[in-house]
C-alpha cells in the first residue's frame, strides 16, 4: 500500500497562505479545504494542511510555534531539475516569500529554498542520481 504524507502547518491569513502557494502552482483540494483548513496537493502522496492557528492548536496541547523566530521542521521536496528548484524560489520570492539561504551546489545534488509567509522553511533539492558518489 502506497504511504501518503500530511504535513500539517499553522498559517495566521489562510487567504494570503492560499494565495502565496497557488503563485507557486499548488492546488488545492476543495473537499478537504474550507475557513479553517486548505489541503494543498503537492502531489499523489504529499499533501500539506495549511490551518489556521486557531484550529491547529486543536490538535496540541503545546503552545504554536511561531516559525519566524525559531524552526521545528524542515520541508525539505524533490525537483526534476535544477531549473525547478530555480523557478519555484523565484515564485515563492515573487508572492512574498523570502530566500534566507544561498543556493548549494554539491555537483550531484542542488538544493536551494524559501520561507513562506508564516516563517515556515521549505527546502527545494534536485539529484542526479547517476552522478552521485557512492556513499554521501
Amino acid at each position: 500500500m502506497s504511504k501518503q504524507v500530511f504535513i500539517n502547518l499553522p498559517v495566521k491569513d489562510l487567504t494570503k497562505s492560499k494565495a502565496f502557494f497557488g503563485a507557486l502552482g499548488y492546488g488545492f483540494n476543495p473537499q478537504f479545504t474550507n475557513e479553517q483548513g486548505a489541503c494543498m496537493v503537492i502531489s499523489d502522496t504529499i499533501y500539506a494542511m495549511l490551518l489556521t492557528e486557531p484550529f491547529f492548536q486543536t490538535f496540541t496541547r503545546k503552545p504554536v510555534a511561531d516559525a519566524r523566530k525559531g524552526t521545528e521542521v524542515l520541508v525539505c521536496l524533490s525537483c526534476d531539475s535544477r531549473e525547478e528548484v530555480d523557478a519555484l524560489v523565484a515564485k515563492a520570492i515573487a508572492a512574498g516569500g523570502s530566500a534566507p539561504n544561498a543556493k548549494q551546489d554539491h555537483g550531484f545534488m542542488y538544493g536551494h529554498g524559501f520561507e513562506d509567509l508564516d516563517g515556515h522553511l521549505w527546502e527545494l533539492v534536485y539529484m542526479d542520481m547517476g552522478a552521485a558518489p557512492a556513499q554521501c
